[in-house]
């Protein structure tokens, strides 16, 4: 019978931590399964951060500010056809031209931005003022910008799972910042048991599941938020208003794929009081914590239960 052995690989990627749990027989195939998805990950990075300057986003967003023209890689496309349909599925919720409005809501402020800052902007944002043809992108409206940040991380972690069973590797998960994707079981057929965090509470815990398969992906206001006086303003930006979301702190989402999981935490964020209906009706196994700390959904009823 085969000797299975854990190995972990943590690193740094996307602005937080990251590790790759990997089950195999030889250390050479893990490292060499590991090794192929943080390159991967680096060269994901590296073309969709909006922090890099020579990152093809921010040529992107370059075009995009004088109202320009480009045509776009198969890749790209796939993203933006990917973020065109949250559009169509959210009622306009979950917007990638929305992270434009982190230029007022910044953390270093202290201060919460004026209406006629927030107004200014909005104007500037919305997927339906472009024209999406693929392969060509056009900007009507000059000054807009595009953020892959709400599905970048997720499809990276779909990826990653791929190119481990390329490798060979059929046991394992994937963490990216807490964008997590099952390889397959343990060795010994168990469930990997996931932590999911407590919105309020650092270090704390909500409660675990355990997972064979799929994926699991959260959003809320852990730690990027601003405090004003006895409320808190989370990054989570509503398109339509400029504002933060004020009804769900946290969701977290059990889906087949983490970049479909990590959406529909999103939206459902995004959808406040609505939320956890909509993903009921999805069908899709859920946790949420409201603003007053109270949580529901499916996932907590059967949090000791594999899934």
């Amino acid at each position: 019978m085969a000797h299975f052995q854990l190995y972990r690989y943590p690193f740094q990627a996307m602005g937080c931590p990251c590790e790759i749990q990997l089950e195999a027989t030889a250390r050479a195939q893990a490292e060499y399964a590991a090794q192929r998805v943080i390159a991967d990950v680096r060269r994901l990075e590296q073309r969709y951060s909006r922090y890099r300057p020579d990152s093809l986003l921010s040529e992107i967003n370059r075009v995009a500010a004088t109202g320009g023209v480009l045509e776009v890689d198969e890749e790209t496309a796939g993203l933006l056809n990917y973020a065109a349909t949250c559009f169509a599925q959210s009622d306009g919720l979950f917007d990638i031209t929305s992270g434009i409005l982190r230029q007022v809501w910044r953390l270093d402020r202290q201060a919460l931005p004026e209406a006629r800052e927030i107004q200014a902007l909005l104007a500037k944002i919305g997927w339906h003022k472009l024209c999406w043809n693929p392969p060509r992108l056009e900007f009507p409206v000059p000054g807009m910008e595009l953020d892959l940040g709400g599905v970048v991380k997720e499809y990276a972690v779909d990826r990653a799972v791929t190119l481990c069973w390329e490798a060979g590797v059929q046991h394992g998960l994937i963490n990216l910042g807490g964008d997590i994707r099952i390889v397959g079981p343990r060795a010994d057929g168990t469930p990997w048991r996931i932590g999911i965090r407590h919105p309020r509470r650092q270090g704390a815990l909500l409660d675990s599941v355990a997972l064979y398969r799929g994926a699991l992906a959260s959003s809320g206001d852990y730690e990027r938020c601003l405090v004003i006086g006895e409320t808190r303003y989370g990054h989570v930006l509503n398109p339509k208003t400029g504002w933060p979301v004020q009804h769900l702190a946290a969701v977290s989402v059990v889906g087949e794929f983490c970049i479909v999981a990590g959406s529909a935490s999103t939206i459902a964020m995004l959808k406040e009081r609505q939320g956890p209906e909509w993903l009921e009706s999805l069908g899709m196994d859920h946790l949420y914590v409201t603003v007053e700390g109270e949580a529901g959904g499916p996932l907590l009823d059967r949090m000791d239960k594999a899934t």
